[in-house]
């Protein structure tokens, strides 16, 4: 049992951090991972999938491990926010039948309801669960704390869906430009397809000078960036899923077998064969 709670632990990983110089992230996801992020301080706007959320202290972000997402400074203000990283496989036993702890991370479309925002009476509860989570995960902390670490995260998670249940017909953010979130979208149902801006002005029959400005003034990256990173994402879930690097190669849209290899390399620190030695179990 000692051990049972030692790994539980272990796969939650919660953190608090304030600093005034903004930290340099990229977009990206957390594979295997999900992710709890509550906005304390500072000036950002949150780009999740087709979304940007505008944050105001107190607000609270879900992601799961399929949704890609970063953070854009506005400004070098102070920020601070608490993150807390888990193993959704970990909370997977300890759901009862009438009550799934991970259902606010699935239940929902990517990229979609993925703000939350509280009443005063639950902000004050929600930061009292924060407040002993930080307790008990110090290394001081007395015996038996790993032991109120888990129970006051599994506290926080039943907290959070049952808030998230209550907001579910409530307003949500208004998304970014209708054109760009039609772009966004026949991008990733096209990945494997011809993405080139002479292809993508037309769809959305916009001038393509104006839509790289819009594109980038919402997102923080240029269209090709966007493309790029989703073509990779795709190639690593295909290689975990068993597909050969050929197949990798040509269903996420790279045409030239040795720019994939190049560009996968880089931007995964490990060449396609190797990735998937590493992190395909039927490999």
């Amino acid at each position: 049992m000692r051990e049972l709670y030692a790994n539980l632990h272990q796969a939650i990983n919660y953190r608090h951090s304030v600093t005034h110089t903004p930290p340099g992230v990229e977009f990206h996801q957390h594979l295997e991972l999900f992710e709890i992020y509550f906005f304390i301080s500072g000036n950002v706007h949150y780009f999740i999938e087709k979304q940007v959320y505008p944050l105001q202290y107190g607000d609270l972000l879900l992601l799961n491990s399929s949704e890609l997402h970063k953070a854009t400074f506005q400004s070098n203000h102070r920020y601070e926010v608490i993150v807390i990283h888990f193993s959704p496989a970990v909370i997977v036993p300890l759901c009862s039948d009438r009550f799934d702890l991970l259902a606010c991370f699935l239940n929902r479309p990517p990229g979609e309801q993925n703000r939350m925002r509280f009443s005063t009476q639950q902000l004050e509860e929600l930061l009292l669960i924060f407040e002993r989570l930080e307790a008990y995960n110090k290394p001081e902390a007395a015996e038996g704390s790993e032991i109120l670490y888990v129970a006051a995260f599994m506290e926080l998670l039943v907290f959070l869906n049952r808030a998230f249940t209550s907001q579910l017909h409530g307003e949500e953010p208004p998304p970014i430009p209708g054109k760009l979130s039609t772009l966004l979208h026949y991008i990733d149902l096209h990945l494997d397809q011809d993405l080139s801006l002479d292809t993508l002005e037309h769809i959305v029959f916009m001038n393509r000078s104006y839509l790289c400005r819009l594109f980038k003034k919402h997102t923080g990256r240029t269209i090709h960036e966007h493309i790029l990173f989703k073509r990779i994402a795709r190639a690593k879930a295909l290689l975990k899923a068993g597909s050969n690097v050929t197949d990798a190669c040509q269903l996420s849209g790279f045409n030239d077998y040795s720019n994939f290899i190049r560009t996968f390399k880089k931007a995964v620190g490990l060449p396609p064969r190797q990735y998937q030695a590493l992190n395909c179990k039927e490999y």
